[in-house]
């Protein structure tokens, strides 16, 4: 998860709470979504799932949680029992990612929930790159709780030096320029580009924030692609939205 430059206020209050993820694949296709808690915090007993298409999976997370949701494609199982993805594999071998993240590019949606009606923020981020279009909606909540999208498929237009094809030459996913090229200027690291004003968008994180604008398109893309939301809200993610 790449570091961000903005200063999250996080307003913590006594007791705790559960926030229930509702997870839907709206692909015509079948989907395996993958869990992953931030450190220091305890993985959830469900780190990864089948859904197929138009099906629904809810969990239920405690509060206070950081972590992310994406969605592996591609997947089956080999003759020795190995389950492994095209796309956003965790590497686990298994349907469950046991504490492993997906491999890149991935659409991720990410979060930080708080205890009792504080302040979340979460985002859907194209920084690793993208796999699947995908939205994000806070149920219920105060605030500007906004629902960010990114519905477009990214695939489809992607520039050939960020392509990554399947099998049958069609592309599957679509590399960050970071991913692709592992440059400070795409990354935002190191001592010319590890600051908003030394790392500007590129043409690469622009053609991302053309496709989904609600999206983090490279690092440093905070104001308008990090959302927040009070009162303990529950939360929908749908792929293919």
């Amino acid at each position: 998860m790449v570091t961000r430059s903005l200063v999250r206020v996080l307003f913590i209050y006594a007791g705790a709470h559960s926030v229930t993820i509702t997870v839907t694949n709206n692909c015509e296709y079948p989907i395996w979504p993958g869990v992953l808690t931030s450190p220091p915090q305890p993985q959830l007993s469900n780190t990864g799932f089948d859904l197929a298409s138009k099906a629904s999976t809810s969990i239920d997370v405690p509060a206070p949680w950081n972590g992310r949701f994406w969605a592996r494609t591609g997947c089956s199982t080999d003759g020795s029992g190995r389950f492994t993805c095209a796309t956003a594999d965790c590497g686990s071998g298994q349907v469950s990612c046991n504490g492993n993240g997906g491999a890149t590019p991935a659409s991720l949606v990410e979060f930080e929930i708080v205890a009792n009606g504080g302040q979340d923020f979460y985002d859907i981020s194209l920084v690793d790159g993208f796999n699947l279009p995908v939205s994000l909606a806070p149920q219920g909540g105060t605030g500007d709780c906004t629902a960010p999208s990114c519905a477009a498929n990214v695939n489809a237009a992607c520039p050939a030096d960020l392509q990554v094809k399947g099998s049958d030459g069609n592309v599957i996913s679509c590399k960050s320029a970071c991913i692709a090229f592992g440059q400070p200027q795409y990354c935002c690291n190191g001592d010319c580009c590890n600051t908003p004003e030394k790392c500007p968008p590129t043409d690469y994180s622009r053609f991302f924030k053309s496709q989904c604008p609600q999206a983090y398109s490279y690092a440093f893309d905070d104001p308008t692609s990090l959302f927040s939301c009070f009162g303990g809200p529950n939360y929908s993610i749908t792929f293919c939205p």
